[in-house]
């Protein structure tokens, strides 16, 4: 299958989706996408009925609660137990007067994150690159590009500043949130500052890592990035409408996000997302993909066990840390109860990732000792708290489902 999708101006790119076999991946009966990312279309994205009992009207009841409470205009959600919709649901308005609905796209943000964790650790099993190699083998001229290694890249222990909380950046952004910003912009505002730690001695998240990764990734694999995580993850997970965008656009459905950021409630669905990661991972997914994509990245399908082993630790310092000896496929049992592998958090033995920009949150969990994968999208009234509204509502839904594996954030 070939997709054809706009770039920048006056450029057209063409990815082909890989239709290469996975090795025991499992596709449930009736499941919501197409085997491998070929053949037969993904069913639509669609609302379940209207659950009158069981677990699906407690998490309709928990989603449509937390609306009211939070102040939220949408709240779209998925649930699956081994692969089978629990739910899915859509509540409250996209804009005023337009119902939102479960096949609208959002923003997937952080996600991209943990696909190119992915598709550097699938170069590393290809023995194209290791992960201690250091940075300066494929960007010589990325700072500090000696003494920073792949792994504290993608598991953000380079003690690269992260260039987002910088208040010329912020006031950059504010004065244009439609701004086009460049991988050297921002990677520049990062290596202005000293670095905040000897690389590898600590943990903390810069987007800067992972706009290097992704330049990295485009280099040991000899293709744009943007083919790399067709051809190595949504094409082979049949993620066919997680897409990227060089522009602020958003396939058709959209839910619409407003936000007060800058001092007033306006709307935001269509500033640009140029500085949130690597140009070719900008993506935009809906509900389904979503928690599709949590069961994906959960079960370690797109990985060999070993290297699902590093994702989940790589030996990351300072948030979490390395546990030894832990059994392929089982590294989440041992884990501290928060942690931050290469790309993904782990915690309570949940798998996750976060997303939130300007106006919309989202996440993605999977808990392999159950099976179960939540998918939560949000976007923001007025009075809207300012922490991430959809892992407020899938830790309360985690609360019903799997009480003594809690999703609830950091205090």
């Amino acid at each position: 299958m070939i997709r054809v999708r706009t770039a920048h101006p006056g450029r057209v790119r063409t990815a082909l989706l890989c239709a290469t076999a996975l090795l025991g991946t499992v596709l449930p009966a009736g499941g919501a996408w197409a085997a491998n990312g070929a053949g037969s279309a993904p069913a639509p994205c669609v609302a379940s009925p209207e659950p009158s009992g069981g677990e699906a009207k407690q998490i309709m009841d928990i989603a449509r609660a937390a609306q009211k409470e939070l102040d939220l205009n949408a709240v779209v959600l998925r649930v699956t137990r081994d692969g089978q919709e629990v739910v899915t649901g859509a509540l409250g308005e996209s804009m005023t007067g337009v119902p939102a609905t479960a096949d609208m796209h959002f923003r997937a943000g952080s996600v991209a994150i943990v696909y190119m964790g992915i598709a550097m650790l699938q170069l590393v099993e290809q023995g194209k690159a290791g992960l201690d190699d250091p940075v300066s083998r494929w960007l010589p001229d990325a700072p500090h590009a000696d003494r920073i290694t792949l792994r504290m890249l993608g598991a953000s222990t380079s003690g690269l500043r992260d260039y987002v909380p910088d208040p010329k950046f912020l006031a950059a952004l504010y004065a244009d949130p439609f701004r086009q910003w460049t991988p050297a912009e921002l990677v520049g505002i990062s290596a202005a500052h000293p670095l905040w730690y000897e690389p590898g001695t600590s943990w903390s998240y810069s987007h800067a890592n992972f706009v290097l990764l992704g330049q990295a990734l485009e280099k040991i694999a000899g293709m744009p990035l943007a083919q790399v995580m067709e051809q190595q993850i949504t094409g082979p997970a049949g993620l066919a409408n997680t897409l990227n965008s060089f522009t602020p656009q958003i396939e058709e459905p959209v839910l619409h996000s407003f936000d007060a950021e800058r001092g007033r409630y306006e709307e935001s669905t269509f500033w640009n997302p140029s500085w949130t990661t690597a140009p070719g991972a900008v993506l935009t997914t809906h509900i389904c993909d979503l928690a599709r994509s949590a069961e994906a990245v959960g079960t370690g399908e797109l990985l060999s066990p070993q290297s699902f082993k590093v994702q989940l630790d790589p030996g990351t310092v300072g948030l979490g840390g390395n546990t030894p000896g832990c059994p392929p496929r089982d590294c989440f049992r041992q884990l501290p109860a928060e942690h931050f592998g290469y790309g993904v958090i782990v915690q309570n033995g949940w798998i996750q990732s976060n997303p939130s920009f300007a106006g919309y949150a989202a996440i993605q969990a999977y808990l392999p000792s159950k099976h179960l994968a939540i998918a939560v999208s949000t976007t923001v009234g007025p009075k809207a708290p300012g922490d991430n509204t959809a892992q407020t509502i899938a830790a309360r839904i985690a609360e019903v489902l799997a009480p003594a594996n809690s999703l609830a954030g950091r205090k």
